[in-house]
């Protein structure tokens, strides 16, 4: 049985919409792409062609990516999503003991983590440490970069 997989309903509209237009238009344009290079003539020696395949491999296998992951995928429900414990929906509020340092994560999904937003991963090192602490908590997180001794500061609901 494949791994479910925890996305928002706007990361699912997201990820519909995207393998629609790769279903619908890409498919169409790479044909076209395709099409004009096998009219260069000898293949064994047409890297345009040889090119416009590859490509297409790629977006082929991008497009059953995105379709395991819609298989697979469960809607989080909002309206159950508390803020007594971290878990996937929230943000937390923490404190880097080491450094006094505070800093606010959501946490998300794997396929929804974006570190230039301070999303993390549920899976990530920071955010396992993380989930099903409560406020006040301190927790050890076992990083690449070494351990992170932090606190649980404070945890809301994520903006959806």
């Amino acid at each position: 049985m494949a791994q479910e997989y925890l996305i928002s309903k706007a990361k699912l509209d997201e990820l519909e919409k995207e393998l629609d237009y790769l279903k619908s238009v890409k498919r169409q344009e790479m044909a076209a792409v395709i099409k004009e290079a096998l009219s260069h003539g000898d293949l064994s020696e047409n890297s345009e062609y040889d090119e416009a395949k590859n490509s297409q491999a790629i977006m082929e296998a991008h497009i059953t990516e995105l379709e395991k992951m819609l298989q697979n995928a469960r809607v989080i429900d909002e309206s159950a999503i508390t803020t007594d414990h971290v878990t996937i929906g929230v943000k937390v509020k923490v404190l880097f003991v080491d450094d006094d340092e505070e800093e606010e994560y959501e946490i998300v999904s794997s396929g929804e983590a974006d570190a230039m937003k301070n999303r993390i991963s549920d899976e990530s090192p920071l955010g396992a440490a993380l989930v099903g602490h409560k406020a006040g908590d301190d927790v050890v997180a076992e990083t690449p970069g070494g351990e992170l001794k932090i606190r649980v500061i404070e945890i809301s609901k994520m903006d959806f």
